[in-house]
């Protein structure tokens, strides 16, 4: 395809957008929202965003041809940690509230159905 972008890279930019599946604007407003708690946005709300979620955010935002090695990184970092927690769902599954919270933090809402492939 592109061979300014190692296969890595490549592999890494595809299980990333297999599996997160909230847009960037959808995880930042999620963020926001999460940060803020269940009261009012506090004065500076990034402040208690995850830094993870942000550079989800980030990579979100970029075309795949201006990856760094340090974005790939983060997206297998994203991509293990969507994994591990779909591997081992708690008994209750999706219904989990703080389950679920946890993977939208990166950018997966597991209720979000499967986009159909017809």
């Amino acid at each position: 395809m592109n061979d300014r972008i190692p296969a890595e890279a490549e592999l890494a930019w595809e299980d990333f957008h297999r599996l997160v599946n909230m847009t960037s604007d959808e995880l930042r407003t999620w963020l926001l929202t999460d940060a803020s708690g269940e009261e009012a946005f506090p004065a500076d709300p990034e402040t208690g965003v995850s830094e993870l979620g942000a550079r989800v955010v980030d990579l979100l935002r970029k075309r795949k041809v201006d990856l760094t090695d340090g974005d790939a990184d983060v997206m297998r970092r994203v991509v293990d940690y969507v994994e591990e927690h779909l591997d081992a769902p708690p008994p209750d599954g999706a219904s989990n509230e703080r389950w679920r919270h946890e993977l939208m933090t990166v950018g997966h809402d597991p209720l979000r159905p499967e986009p159909s492939t017809a």
